[in-house]
């Protein structure tokens, strides 16, 4: 059974995720953290818990905290459960880690409970109002900017987006792979990247890719 840290002052909250925590899934193993000094000591203890985190009334500088964390600590999963993060916030979020997953405290119950068992797994869960929060924000952001590149180099940097290789990209197109390597040095240089992480944040900011495609 995994141990579960709390790390929200909000009483009432607290107290919503341990009954739900108790009655759907029988956890008992529920330890509050109350500073992030308090969360890294528990965790150098129990590296492979669930943190689930307000990060609005935590002490954190800023989201690259919690990039730190994600890397000093592989095993854990985040979830985090605020009343309210910007735009900017999650895509940094979202776009750096992969163990965080993210609610808004004004969803249903049911999506708790699934986000709790997605999370306990080890997967990643997007609450329904951040995932259209983000796509919508897409539909907006840098509209013009994909139009910098032809067609098929968006068709290309949206499946190098989605993780397939250069072989498996010349594979689908029917072309060489020296083809596909041109096309990826033409993309990088038009929009200013170097290297496939970066492309992939251009990919998703302009519309290219969005988020119900890039995280199932």
């Amino acid at each position: 059974m995994r141990t579960v840290i709390l790390g929200d002052n909000q009483d009432i909250s607290n107290a919503g995720c341990r009954h739900l925590l108790e009655k759907s899934f029988g956890i008992f193993e529920i330890t509050d953290a109350s500073t992030k000094k308090d969360l890294v000591k528990i965790l150098i203890e129990d590296s492979e818990s669930l943190v689930i985190i307000d990060y609005t009334l935590f002490d954190f500088e800023s989201v690259n905290d919690l990039s730190i964390l994600e890397m000093r600590f592989e095993k854990v999963d985040w979830i985090l459960f605020s009343d309210e993060l910007s735009d900017d916030f999650l895509r940094t979020l979202l776009y750096n880690t992969h163990s965080f997953s993210v609610l808004m405290k004004d969803c249903t119950k049911e999506e708790i409970i699934a986000c709790l068992r997605e999370a306990l797994k080890g997967n990643r869960y997007i609450g329904n109002s951040i995932s259209n929060m983000l796509l919508d924000g897409s539909k907006h952001t840098n509209i013009n900017s994909k139009q910098i590149l032809t067609i098929t180099e968006q068709e290309i940097l949206k499946e190098m987006a989605l993780g397939k290789t250069t072989k498996e990209i010349a594979s689908l197109r029917h072309v060489s792979t020296h083809t596909i390597m041109t096309h990826r040095k033409n993309i990088f240089r038009k929009i200013s990247v170097n290297n496939v992480h970066e492309a992939t944040k251009f990919a998703m900011r302009s519309g290219i890719v969005d988020m119900a495609e890039y995280h199932i």
